[in-house]
């Protein structure tokens, strides 16, 4: 424990030594909440990707990176009076406490599921105790999230109410309804393409179709990130096949036309 008590004190005095505004580092001296938060989800992201690859050396290296971010803002706020690295702590731990009346009180909690239901209860008083006056079954669901994590959760809330497929047929169903009336915007753009409404009806089609296959991916019980990390990961890998076979053969793909580099893509696919 207490080396771990050491790793974070040379960690906070490194960041107050970066940020010192005579002896520091100009550009985290520069840097505000605003500037900083955008590395922070990007660090976030970088977490999730070492763990989709299993690589643990990288997790130890992004968890500190993601550490750093913690440590940065609550020097920031420090400086300002806010709060500060210690008050952090001492927040998510009363937080862990409340939450979990089931470990650290009398109360029981029969499964996963339930306790699902009762962090959301928690979440709700403690919104309401705050002064939040939203009582809707979506108050809460952060709007800085990434859409289609926020559209899972949307989701997911409306459900509790009901509001819901059935299961996953319908939901099909609806996928190609959307698909549909986005090709018939596509139509629309081709009669009137420099008509701005047509454009913008386009991309509410498109979201359209964006949030029901994530209500799809919902109903299959399968993340939406990992789901597009794979099809990610796996395009990539495709595709620098494609680049190597051609390279071999003496014709890089540049320049070729799209049914050529259909080919490629067909040989790749067949190796895998």
């Amino acid at each position: 424990m207490s080396d771990a008590s050491d790793g974070i004190h040379r960690l906070l005095d490194i960041m107050a030594s970066l940020r010192d505004p005579h002896a520091g580092c100009p550009w985290d001296i520069q840097q505000t909440f605003a500037t900083i938060a955008p590395y922070t989800v990007e660090e976030a992201y970088e977490v999730a990707d070492a763990i989709d690859r299993g690589d643990l050396d990288g997790l130890r290296d992004e968890l500190g990176d993601l550490l750093l971010q913690v440590v940065f803002h609550a020097r920031m706020a420090q400086e300002q009076g806010a709060f500060g690295f210690d008050d952090v702590v001492a927040a998510i731990c009363d937080k862990m406490v409340r939450r979990h009346p089931h470990v650290f009180g009398d109360e029981s909690m029969p499964d996963a599921a339930a306790q699902t239901v009762a962090w959301e209860e928690l979440k709700r008083r403690e919104r309401a105790a705050a002064g939040d006056a939203d009582t809707s079954a979506l108050a809460g669901i952060a709007r800085g999230l990434p859409e289609w994590q926020r559209a899972v959760k949307l989701q997911k809330r409306a459900a509790r109410v009901g509001f819901d497929w059935p299961g996953p047929a319908p939901v099909i169903a609806k996928l190609h309804e959307e698909i549909e009336e986005v090709r018939a915007e596509f139509q629309a753009r081709e009669s009137s393409p420099d008509d701005p409404a047509v454009q913008d009806r386009l991309e509410d089609e498109i979201g359209d179709l964006l949030f029901v296959a994530a209500n799809l991916a919902r109903h299959a019980g399968v993340d939406v990130g990992s789901a597009l990390r794979r099809a990610n990961h796996k395009f990539e890998r495709r595709f620098r096949a494609m680049e190597a076979i051609a390279a071999a053969e003496g014709e890089p793909l540049a320049g070729q036309p799209l049914e050529a580099h259909e080919r490629y893509w067909q040989r790749v696919k067949a190796r895998e």
